[in-house]
């Protein structure tokens, strides 16, 4: 069963952690993914891009994967349908990425209890910019 967070310490998560890869951005202003990390990114976070059909988003250039990312990052937040989330869990944790977010309606409860199970901070089924606007 997936249990998330605290409503405090999703806020918690989210004032202490600033660099966000989000995995299925779309270039595309009428996409979802583009709404939220726009807005994500107009509230001081930086958005990483990981999409291999795409250029860049939100002007910053996209990376194929995970491991191809630059630097640490704090959250992976996810934008791909949930039959995904275990194979990019797998990613995630060859990674340095703390938490791995999956947005509303992607859900996958094996790849929940499996990130736990190795120290994940995990948090599914849950629109990142809801979050930040309701815990800031």
């Amino acid at each position: 069963m997936i249990k998330n967070p605290s409503r405090d310490e999703i806020g918690r998560i989210l004032k202490e952690n600033k660099r966000i890869a989000v995995v299925g951005l779309s270039a595309d202003p009428d996409r979802t993914s583009y709404m939220v990390s726009k807005a994500m990114q107009e509230a001081g976070y930086e958005i990483i891009p990981v999409n291999p059909m795409i250029e860049e988003a939100l002007g910053v250039k996209a990376v194929p994967d995970l491991m191809s990312i630059q630097g640490p990052v704090d959250i992976v937040n996810v934008f791909r349908r949930s039959e995904f989330l275990p194979e990019i869990a797998e990613d995630f944790l060859k990674t340095d990425a703390k938490i791995f977010w999956s947005q509303l309606g992607v859900v996958h409860e094996d790849t929940f209890e499996m990130l736990k199970e190795k120290g994940c901070t995990v948090i599914m089924d849950r629109c990142i910019k809801v979050e930040h606007a309701i815990t800031k």
